[in-house]
């Protein structure tokens, strides 16, 4: 599995390793406010639902910057676009440290959000541009599992600074840490090296476009189709996700009387699956593809959490299931990035990914809020398995009808087709793609 790190050259080691560093610090980030939410809903004197409106401004405001930062770096340079994210997050995090009332947390969590988002969107293009055809998938969704290591650190520093510190201390020493990633800019800035990107050969760069225009070219007629399937199948994947993970608590303590989600093995077994997940995908989707590898891991995403909401289980069969249920959750998203980079041109390649990936993110809010309102009319558990059953099924639908790009040579602009040739319109929609190599 790891055969391609040792095949691969000093830039794309940098970039692997730039890439990880950075998302893995992004979840450090946003997983040390869920573990300090009890802290701040004390020291606020808040409820739950403000709390909570706090995580969903910090969602919408990450899947907006997600969008804006993919057309930025098309519009400045990846690795650029990379380092502002960067210093943005990790700036407004720290920021939060100093937060007097709920209305500041509030606003700071929002203009962190645009930079956590942001990040992502940057250094998925950079990875898929650097990382040779051959092993694209393998390193994308290794990346991905930097997620599990982030949140696997947030645990410590919560254990550390609540075991040390006062509880109001604590939980603003955690964002005070914050500040590390802007560290890592240095290393950005050093070690990375921006994708060749020029105009094509024999035709004239022209006027460059208004930041608008940027934004909104992936509503051109040429990769609209493109577009609107891969924001469907950015809707169904995190809305199964966020409909399983934000009432499955609730479920097993209403409805089941199950404390497992409270205990530290169940989150020690969550964090390990993800990794696995990421990494099990990583491994498939250079060897079966992107269609099925996404379709396959949906599929069995539906299985296990119906398996969870309708078969009896006790604490200790729900902790062993919950390793399955981890791990096909996080094979989806693992696999995003190099599909989506694969389905856009260079010119607005950056503007795809961060649309499709963060327009899912968005609607996918609206998952949450109907196995609520479905749970007036059946039981929480079955509200539950036909919400994320209908949004894993819509993934695997919308990932059907894209075409499979394994194989696909992310080229240069100087080698892909003019942006208004007829050539553009057949590539994005049939994606004539080089013999897949193994």
């Amino acid at each position: 599995m790891f055969t391609w790190y040792k095949q691969s050259t000093p830039v794309e080691r940098n970039t692997f390793w730039g890439c990880f560093a950075g998302w893995g610090l992004d979840a450090l980030d946003v997983q040390m406010f869920t573990l300090a939410i009890p802290a701040i809903i004390a020291a606020y004197g808040i409820d739950h639902t403000q709390a909570g409106a706090i995580s969903s401004v910090t969602l919408i405001s990450s899947a907006l910057g997600g969008w804006i930062a993919g057309a930025l770096s098309d519009r400045f340079g990846r690795v650029r676009t990379l380092q502002m994210t960067i210093l943005w997050f990790a700036g407004f995090t720290f920021l939060c440290a100093f937060a007097q009332n709920f209305p500041q947390l509030l606003l700071l969590k929002a203009l962190q959000g645009f930079g956590f988002g942001g990040e992502w969107a940057a250094g998925a293009v950079l990875m898929a541009e650097t990382i040779r055809t051959e092993h694209r998938g393998k390193a994308m969704g290794a990346v991905q599992s930097a997620w599990a290591v982030g949140w696997g650190a947030a645990v410590l520093v919560y254990a550390a600074a609540f075991s040390w510190l006062p509880a109001d201390t604590a939980w603003r020493a955690m964002f005070a840490v914050g500040l590390l990633p802007a560290g890592l800019v240095l290393f950005v800035r050093r070690n990375l090296k921006e994708p060749v990107r020029v105009a094509p050969v024999g035709v004239s760069a022209g006027p460059k476009v208004s930041a608008l225009a940027q934004i909104l070219q992936v509503f051109q007629p040429r990769v609209l189709r493109t577009t609107l399937i891969g924001a469907l199948l950015g809707t169904g994947a995190h809305g199964g996700y966020y409909a399983i993970m934000t009432w499955l608590p609730t479920f097993l303590a209403k409805e089941r009387h199950l404390s497992v989600l409270n205990t530290g093995g169940y989150l020690a077994v969550v964090i390990v699956a993800f990794w696995c997940g990421c990494m099990l995908s990583a491994y498939l989707l250079d060897r079966i593809g992107r269609r099925r590898n996404i379709a396959l891991f949906a599929f069995c995403c539906i299985v296990t959490v119906l398996a969870y909401v309708m078969l009896p289980l006790t604490n200790m069969q729900m902790l062993v299931l919950g390793f399955p249920l981890g791990l096909f959750a996080a094979g989806i998203p693992a696999s995003l990035g190099p599909l989506f980079n694969e389905l856009y041109p260079a010119d607005m390649r950056g503007t795809g990914v961060g649309f499709c990936y963060n327009f899912g993110r968005i609607a996918s809010a609206g998952f949450p809020v109907l196995v609520g309102y479905m749970s007036h009319s059946m039981s929480l558990g079955a509200a539950i398995g036909i919400d994320a059953a209908v949004a894993y099924g819509l993934a695997m639908i919308a990932v059907l009808l894209l075409p499979e790009t394994r194989g696909k040579r992310l080229r240069g602009a100087a080698q892909e087709p003019s942006a208004g040739a007829s050539s553009d319109s057949a590539d994005a929609a049939r994606l004539t793609l080089n013999p897949p190599r193994s």
